[in-house]
This record gives C-alpha cells, sequence and structure tokens, in this order.
C-alpha cells in the first residue's frame, strides 16, 4: 500500500497516530504502507476558538490524492480522530489485549472514504484505577481508552501501591504464587502512557489526612507502629478520643478546626504540585469511612464540609501564589453530601466538584424526571445514614449546585461492585449507559468511573456503553447493545445477546445484593437452576458455531461466554442454597465458586478480577440482609 502519512506536529499523541494509522492499515491490507508521497494524509492540531479544550476531530479521506486529513482540536483528538477512521474501515478494540483486536480484510486498492466529524458530549471521560492489578491491566486499559475516546486516566494515592498488591501478591488466591513488584515504577510508566497519549492525567486523592503527618497511606491497611503523641493531637476527637479510627490511618479524620492540620495539608499539597507537574488534576478528598468527625468544641461549630471548603480557599491563595495552575477535585462524599452552611468556595477557575455518591443502589439509574420528594435528613455528626436512593442522592448534590456553578463529574462505582452481582453484565450495563446520557440533564459534564480495570468477562458491553455514551449522550442503550454483540460475537451475536439479557433478568442485582425480601429470593430459588439451563439449551447452536470461529476476536468471545456458563451453573447452587438453608448450609458452595474464579484466574487474568470477585460475593450476596443464618 501506498501512503505517505505527515504528522504535522511532535507532540507524542500525534506522533502515536501515525505509528497506529500505518501499523493497522498493514495489518489489514496484508502489507507494509509504504511512503511513497502518490497519496497524502495530513494529521493535524487544529485548535477551535475554546483553545483546543474541548475534544473533537475532522476527517476528510478519499486515500487517493493529498488532501486527506485528519484534524483534531487538541493532539489527543488526532488520535482520536485515527481511530474513528480505523472504525469506520472495519477495526474494534472489544476488550484490552491483542484477543480482543477484530482487524478487517481490507484492500488498499479499495479503501473507502470516510468524512466525518464529531466533538465529544462531556469533557470529562475517564477510568479510575481500583481492584487487583497487574502492570499489563493498567497500560491495556489505558490503550483501551484512548482507542475509545476517553481522556483522562485518575491514579489513587501516589503510587497507587495497594492495587497492584492485591495482584502481585495474589490475595484470595493461593493457586498463584506471591511475586515481587516496584509500584513506583510501574506507577511512574502508567503517567507516562497517559500523557504520551495527551490525556489528562489526575492523581492522589487518599492519603492527605495522614501521609503529611508522617504516617503512611498506601491502602486500607492497619497501622502498625505507635503514633507519637505529637501526631494524634491532630486526630479527630472521637467519643472523647482522639486515635486512629479502626486503626486504619485512611479512616481516620483530622481535627480541621484546628489552623496548624489546614496549614500541615495544604502545605502539602502545593509541594506535591511543585514536585510533579505532569499532574494536570489533584484531587484533594478528606478521610475515607462515615460518621468518624471531630467532635471538639472547636470542630463542632461546623459542618465538616464547612471546614473542608475554608481549606480549599486557602490552597487556592497558596497555588495562586505559587503561580501552580494545576487543577483541583473536591468530593462530595459521605459525610460530605450535607453542603456548608456557613463557609462558601471563593471564586476561582481551579476548582472541580467531584459527585461521589458511593452508597446509591444500582438496581436503579439516576433520573432527572424523578427527583427526591422527601425532605432530605438533617445533618448530626456521627449520626447520619447515608442515602441509598438515586434520587436521594441527587437532592443532596442539588443543594451543593446552589453554592458552586463550576464544573462538576459523576465520580461512580458501576463497575466496582454492582457488576459482580449482575452475572450477565447486561442490567449493570444498561445502568451505566442511561447514567452517562443522563448526566447533562442533572448538571454534570462527565463521569470518572472508580472501579475494577479487568471487568471484560463475561463480556464489555457496559464499558463499550460507557465509553460511547460520554462521547455522544444521545446514543440509545439499544443501539449500543446491538452494535457491541454483533462486532464481539459476529454472525448469531443475537443469541449471545439474548444469552446475557436473560441471565441478567434470571440473576437480579436486587435479589442477590438482598434488596428484595428472603421470601421473593426463596421463590425465585424453585425454578433458578431449570430456567439457567433453558438459556444455556437455546444459546448452544450459536456457542458450538462460535468456538469454531476462523476470527480470533469472535472466538475468544464465545470461548469465555462457554467458562462463563460454567460460573453461573456453580452461582446458581450457591443461590438455590443461600436462599433456601441459610448461609451455614452454603458456605461449601461458596467455596467451589471460589475455587472454579481460582482456578480460572490465570485463563481469564485480563478481563476477570477473581478478587474483587470472591470479596463481592462474600460481602454483598453471601452477607446480605435477611438471609436464614
Amino acid at each position: 500500500m501506498e501512503l505517505d502519512v505527515l504528522a504535522l506536529s511532535d507532540h507524542s499523541a500525534v506522533q502515536l497516530a501515525k505509528s497506529e494509522l500505518l501499523q493497522c492499515l498493514s495489518l489489514a491490507c496484508g502489507e507494509e504502507v509504504r511512503s511513497t508521497g502518490a497519496s497524502t494524509l495530513t494529521l493535524a492540531v487544529e485548535a477551535a476558538a475554546n483553545n483546543g479544550a474541548s475534544d473533537g476531530y475532522h476527517i476528510d479521506v478519499e486515500w487517493v490524492g493529498h488532501s486527506n486529513r485528519v484534524t483534531g482540536t487538541n493532539p489527543r483528538s488526532v488520535l482520536f480522530g485515527v481511530y474513528a477512521l480505523l472504525r469506520a474501515l472495519g477495526f474494534r478494540w472489544i476488550r484490552p489485549g491483542k484477543d480482543g483486536e477484530l482487524v478487517p480484510c481490507l484492500k488498499a486498492a479499495a479503501l473507502r472514504p470516510v468524512h466525518m466529524a464529531e466533538q465529544a458530549g462531556y469533557p470529562f471521560r475517564g477510568i479510575c484505577i481500583e481492584g487487583a492489578v497487574s502492570r499489563e491491566n493498567v497500560l491495556d486499559t489505558v490503550e483501551w481508552m484512548s482507542r475509545h475516546g476517553m481522556n483522562a486516566y485518575f491514579i489513587q494515592f501516589r503510587d497507587a501501591f495497594t492495587f497492584f498488591d492485591r495482584w502481585y501478591s495474589h490475595a484470595d488466591n493461593p493457586l498463584l504464587e506471591k511475586e515481587r513488584f516496584d509500584a513506583e515504577a510501574i506507577t511512574q510508566t502508567v503517567r507516562q502512557e497517559v500523557k504520551r497519549r495527551g490525556m489528562e492525567l489526575q492523581m492522589v486523592g487518599h492519603g492527605w489526612t495522614c501521609e503529611p503527618f508522617g504516617i503512611q497511606g498506601k491502602g486500607w491497611y492497619v497501622h502498625k507502629d505507635p503514633v507519637p503523641p505529637s501526631v494524634t493531637k491532630f486526630f479527630a476527637e472521637v467519643n472523647g478520643k482522639r486515635e486512629l479510627w479502626g486503626g486504619i490511618a485512611l479512616n481516620t479524620s483530622l481535627c480541621y478546626g484546628n489552623p496548624e492540620v489546614r496549614a500541615i495539608m495544604t502545605d502539602a499539597i502545593v509541594k506535591y504540585a511543585q514536585e510533579n507537574p505532569d499532574v494536570d488534576v489533584i484531587h484533594f478528598w478528606l478521610a475515607d469511612g462515615t460518621n468518624n468527625n471531630c467532635e471538639c468544641s472547636l470542630c463542632a461549630q461546623k459542618r465538616p464540609s464547612d471546614w473542608y471548603v475554608d481549606m480549599l480557599n486557602e490552597l487556592d491563595e497558596k497555588l495562586t501564589k505559587a503561580n501552580l495552575p494545576v487543577r483541583i477535585v473536591f468530593l462530595v462524599y459521605v459525610d460530605l453530601l450535607w453542603q456548608p452552611l456557613q463557609s462558601r468556595l471563593k471564586p476561582s477557575s481551579r476548582f472541580i466538584l467531584m459527585f461521589a455518591p458511593i452508597t446509591r443502589t444500582y438496581s436503579k439509574p439516576f433520573l432527572p424526571e424523578q427527583p427526591w420528594k422527601t425532605p432530605l435528613p438533617d445533618y448530626v455528626r456521627n449520626r447520619l445514614t447515608m442515602p441509598t436512593d438515586p434520587a436521594e442522592n441527587l437532592a443532596f448534590l442539588e443543594k451543593w449546585f446552589e453554592q458552586f456553578d463550576g464544573p462538576s463529574f459523576d465520580f461512580d462505582y458501576h463497575f466496582m461492585w454492582a457488576h459482580q452481582t449482575d452475572p450477565g453484565y447486561y442490567h449493570i450495563a444498561k445502568i451505566l449507559q442511561q447514567d452517562c446520557s443522563n448526566l447533562a440533564n442533572l448538571h454534570m459534564q462527565g463521569m470518572i468511573s472508580c472501579q475494577n480495570q479487568r471487568v471484560f468477562f463475561p463480556n464489555g458491553l457496559g464499558m463499550n456503553a460507557m465509553a460511547r455514551t460520554l462521547w455522544n449522550p444521545k446514543l440509545s442503550f439499544e443501539q449500543v447493545a446491538q452494535d457491541f454483540f454483533r462486532d464481539a460475537y459476529g454472525l448469531d451475536a443475537y443469541d449471545a445477546q439474548v444469552y446475557f439479557e436473560g441471565t441478567s433478568n434470571l440473576f437480579q442485582i436486587a435479589l442477590l445484593r438482598g434488596e428484595k425480601p428472603l421470601a421473593e429470593r426463596q421463590q425465585a430459588a424453585k425454578t433458578l437452576q431449570k430456567d439457567f439451563e433453558a438459556l444455556v439449551a437455546a444459546v448452544q447452536p450459536a456457542l458450538t458455531a462460535g468456538r469454531a470461529s476462523v476470527v480470533s476476536c469472535w472466538k475468544e468471545s464465545w470461548e469465555q461466554l462457554a467458562l462463563h456458563i460454567e460460573r453461573n451453573r456453580l452461582l446458581a447452587q450457591l443461590l438455590v442454597t443461600l436462599w433456601t438453608q441459610g448461609k451455614q448450609a452454603a458456605i461449601p458452595k461458596a467455596e467451589l465458586l471460589y475455587q472454579w474464579a481460582q482456578a480460572h484466574e490465570r485463563r481469564l487474568q485480563s478481563c476477570f478480577d477473581v478478587f474483587e470477585y470472591i470479596s463481592t460475593i462474600r460481602r454483598e450476596i453471601m452477607n446480605a440482609p435477611g438471609l436464614l443464618e
């Protein structure tokens, strides 16, 4: 194939766009692309009036001649445009890694013209690291994101140690031997790959309440070393004591009314910003956990959210004085759902509001036409009940929006735990897609998904739905689902879609998580296994054909569906026993399910997080409300 690709920018994202285009075309056409000058395709940044802040691209490609162009409003958008061009030619990236790539068979002389122009529907389209991950898992996720138009990656903590530790120590999988790793080195590599693609790098969040005071905060670990009185005096006073909350530094609130505490925290953030100029956005969070705030006479004068706003204002002044342009994310989360009454953020373009409704149910979506009708509960320090209803969560957010009219995004957890209690991944994908579509009507400008990275088993419908809808909120779930299954499963895609939708309908999130009475769960148990086997019988002909496919991407999708059937049979046995005989009788069935997951982790490593799966089954299903003991 003869094509001269000219990259009119030295930016690494544009250079990557060039190499990706040449490599993919060579694969699809079965021959190396040669730069002859007979035809030229230009890659260029053409920033719009918004100075390139919004992501968008324009593609005008006929292939013959010298007028072929792919332009973007910023360097990463040039890369997005190249991937859009490749999608128009038939390329697909179903899941991270090589076995998720669908490469079309193309003839260089018959490449179809592509003319399109698109702009992202939301400015915030990102993923936050969570779960148990390897170096390759995270790098594959970042690559998958850029191929699907997502523009931000958030690395929690300073080096994401806890997430790498879960994988390399193989927590909850005795079949694998512990491995050595260097979290700092891996994190640095990830940072470089994020910036290489022109994506926004977001960092930290957890740790500001302990690291500046000399207490390590790499994860939710019990702190075993003695804490000197010079530090404990800064801890929140709860029930008359100043001590680590449950022994865990990250969960320990501080005495935010103490100006010395605020100064130490804000100085640490300024220092971090000075030492990390590659970081575009720093998350400034308070302690994790709930009902753990300081009760001393000073702190009791204002709500935690008031003291939080005071710190944000102090931080803005210090960053401005140091001439540091970094943006700061502040969060509306658990106790901070209750808006400040006395303090107000001063005008600044630095701040981004992050709404983190971690206690919401994922059995239903955020719907703007269903506002919360009941008055919100009063703030009673350390005696709060967190909201589960999506509408009530939004009612709390509206109170914040009465004070803050700057940029905001939803920081949500669809693929943190809830997906593990939706065995078909269909219902949670629909909830996620609806939430993404509704964000603009809820006065938010996108989403950062706090999630496991390995969430493509049994399918990647939810991830595909999230990426596509954050780019284009006008898409319908039905169209997204139809497109995904066609791309991922080939000729018998409809049979796969029916199987997964039927599985989600059968194994309902509300049943598995105990959101419905035990009587309803017991009623479902009567036919659960029989009904699942009916789904298996219906998909069997397509499954047999799919496993024999010569298209490796489709073959792998069907092979994973076969493994999914094995796992769900064990899950059905567990649920029937759990719902009819109680927890103790179900323990052996649960162990069989865990052993299956552990035995298949190497096979499904890139797409199935066994650590989070087992922990979620134990917490959400085995300890769901209302079970027989």
